[in-house]
Order: structure tokens, then C-alpha cells, then sequence
């Protein structure tokens, strides 16, 4: 795992989380629940290349 892949996790979760609690603040909390199901995804997003090596990892591990 790269460093600037978690840089990047970090990255998103903190403007989520400001975007958050912005949108909070100012009484739209819908919006700010789909902001943070938005980040999620985008998190998710960026993981699954990893998740991918990591299962091709397993298989060549235990020649599956």
C-alpha cells in the first residue's frame, strides 16, 4: 500500500467531514447525509485497485 493512497483517504474524509458539518449547521442535513454516502463511495472507489492486488496476492500465495 502507497502512502499517497491513505494521503488521499485522509484527503476525502476531511472535506466530507467539513462538508458535513457545514451543511449540518445550516439545517440541511439531507444534503449532508448524501455528502458523507458520497465520500464513502469515493473511498471505496479509490480501494478497490488495492483490494484487487490483494486478492491476486492470495491466489499466487496458495496457487489458487
Amino acid at each position: 500500500m502507497d502512502v499517497s493512497l491513505l494521503l488521499r483517504v485522509v484527503g476525502v474524509g476531511v472535506i466530507v467531514a467539513v462538508a458535513a458539518q457545514i451543511l449540518g449547521k445550516t439545517g440541511r442535513d439531507e444534503q449532508a447525509t448524501l455528502a458523507v454516502v458520497a465520500g464513502i463511495i469515493v473511498v471505496f472507489l479509490l480501494l478497490v485497485r488495492e483490494i484487487g492486488d490483494l486478492f491476486s496476492t492470495i491466489r499466487a500465495t496458495f496457487g489458487l
